[in-house]
């Protein structure tokens, strides 16, 4: 089932790059932007995660909590973490249930070479937990941007 606006942003637990427990439910009051990015220290996921990294502060001064996802281990989101000074937890995503939940888990073709991946994709869930809006054209080196568009 695809996710669309409105639907209930599906639950989830997991551990973040310092092996803390973090659930969904306990942002529940605020906004969140959950960024799904395929791989940690990437190119491209390493300019989307320093946008929102350089716009911190203004994100939080509204009241956003931004949380990144890949399928990336503990240890991998430490490290990248680590080396961009990412302020915000990057969730270790290794059985891949949650990447499967949103929708973002997907066959992908580079170079004729087929693969299965994550679709670098963004939601924005309100503080009731359902999803306001999904962008799936994600501006890396915009990302910011393009969730405050949204916000208004």
């Amino acid at each position: 089932m695809e996710l669309k606006a409105g639907d209930k942003a599906p639950q989830f637990t997991v551990s973040n790059q310092h092996g803390e427990s973090v659930s969904l439910n306990q942002f529940l009051g605020r906004k969140v932007v959950l960024y799904f990015y395929p791989k940690d220290a990437t190119p491209g996921c390493t300019t989307e995660a320093c946008n929102f990294r350089d716009n911190y502060q203004s994100l939080i001064a509204q009241g956003i909590v931004v949380l990144g996802v890949s399928v990336d281990d503990e240890k991998s989101h430490q490290k990248f973490a680590t080396k961009y000074e990412l302020p915000f937890p990057l969730l270790a995503d290794t059985d891949k249930k949650i990447v499967e939940d949103y929708g973002v888990w997907a066959e992908k073709n580079n170079y004729g070479k087929k693969y299965m991946g994550i679709n670098r994709t963004t939601f924005i869930i309100n503080e009731e937990g359902n999803i306001a809006h999904i962008i799936t054209k994600v501006d890396n080196a915009n990302a910011t941007a393009q969730v405050l568009a949204l916000l208004g």
